[in-house]
C-alpha cells in the first residue's frame, strides 16, 4: 500500500500565492511518484487549483482535496458546500473533523459519521481525524478518545468503512511545534488498526496518517513506523521545499 501525503492549507493562500506554491511544487514532483499526494484547499481555490493542475503535467499525479463538506445533500444551508459540489471540482479527497472544526464549530462525533457518510455516497474518499486534547492526554484517555471518535464513523458507515482515510492528529501537536514522539504515535495507529480490523476484514486498506505537526525534519522517523501509512500536513504543506521533502520521506 502506497503511502499518502496529504496537505492541509487551512484558511491561507492566495490565487497569487498557490499559483507559485503549486508551481514549485511541479518542479519537484517525480512523474512516477512512490507514494499518494495530495492539496487539501480552501473551497474558493478549488477551480484554479484546479486548472493550474490540469495545465501542468507535472501535477498529473497530485489529487486535490477540501478541507470540509456539508452532511447535507442539498438545502437550505447557507454557506455550506455539498459532496456533490466538491465532486464537480474533481475532489478525490475531503477532511471531516478535524479538530479546529471540533473545537471552533463544536462539530460532535455524530456530525464527522455524517460528514464521512455524505462524502462516501458521492464517492469521494473522507480523512476522518481523531485526536486527544492535552488535558484528556495527561488524564490518560487518548485511546479512549480517539477509539469513541472513530467508533462512530464506523457505527455509521458499516460495509464501506474500508474506503475512508484515518488521520489522528493529537490536538496538543497542532501548529504548536510539539510532536508526539515516532514511539508515541505508533501506539496509538495501532489502536485504531485494532479496531479497524475488528470492524472490517477490509482493514488493511485503510490508511491511518499521522498529523501533529509533521515536517522535513520529523518525517522520516515518523513514517518508519509499521502503522503510519502516511501524514497530514499543515504549516509544511505551504513550503514546497518542505512538503516536497516529506514527499520524499514517504517513498
Amino acid at each position: 500500500m502506497k503511502k499518502l501525503i496529504a496537505g492541509n492549507w487551512k484558511m491561507n493562500g492566495s490565487l497569487a500565492a498557490n499559483e507559485a506554491l503549486l508551481a514549485a511544487l511541479a518542479q519537484g514532483m517525480d512523474a512516477a511518484p512512490a507514494c499518494d499526494m495530495a492539496v487539501c484547499v480552501p473551497a474558493p481555490y478549488l477551480a484554479s487549483v484546479q486548472a493550474q493542475k490540469a495545465g501542468n503535467p507535472n501535477l498529473a499525479a497530485l489529487a486535490v482535496g477540501a478541507q470540509d463538506v456539508s452532511a447535507h445533500a442539498v438545502g437550505a444551508f447557507t454557506g455550506e458546500v455539498s459532496a456533490a459540489m466538491l465532486k464537480e471540482f474533481d475532489c478525490r479527497y475531503v477532511i471531516v473533523g478535524h479538530s479546529e472544526r471540533r473545537q471552533y464549530h463544536h462539530e460532535s462525533d455524530a456530525l464527522v459519521a455524517d460528514k464521512a457518510k455524505a462524502a462516501l455516497a458521492a464517492g469521494i474518499t473522507p480523512i476522518v481525524c481523531v485526536g486527544e486534547t492535552l488535558a484528556e492526554r495527561e488524564a490518560g484517555h487518548t485511546e479512549e478518545v480517539v477509539k469513541r471518535q472513530l467508533a462512530a464513523v464506523i457505527h455509521a458507515n458499516g460495509h464501506c468503512i474500508s474506503e475512508i482515510v484515518v488521520a489522528y492528529e493529537p490536538v496538543w501537536a497542532i501548529g504548536t511545534g510539539k510532536t508526539a514522539s515516532p514511539e508515541e504515535a505508533q501506539s496509538v495507529h495501532a489502536v485504531l488498526r485494532a479496531q479497524l480490523k475488528a470492524a472490517t476484514d477490509q482493514f488493511a486498506r485503510v490508511r491511518i496518517l499521522y498529523g501533529g505537526s509533521m515536517n522535513a525534519a520529523n518525517a522520516a522517523s515518523l513514517l518508519v513506523q509499521p502503522d503510519i501509512d502516511g501524514g497530514l500536513i499543515g504549516g509544511a504543506a505551504l513550503k514546497a521545499d518542505d512538503f516536497l521533502k516529506i514527499i520524499a520521506a514517504a517513498q
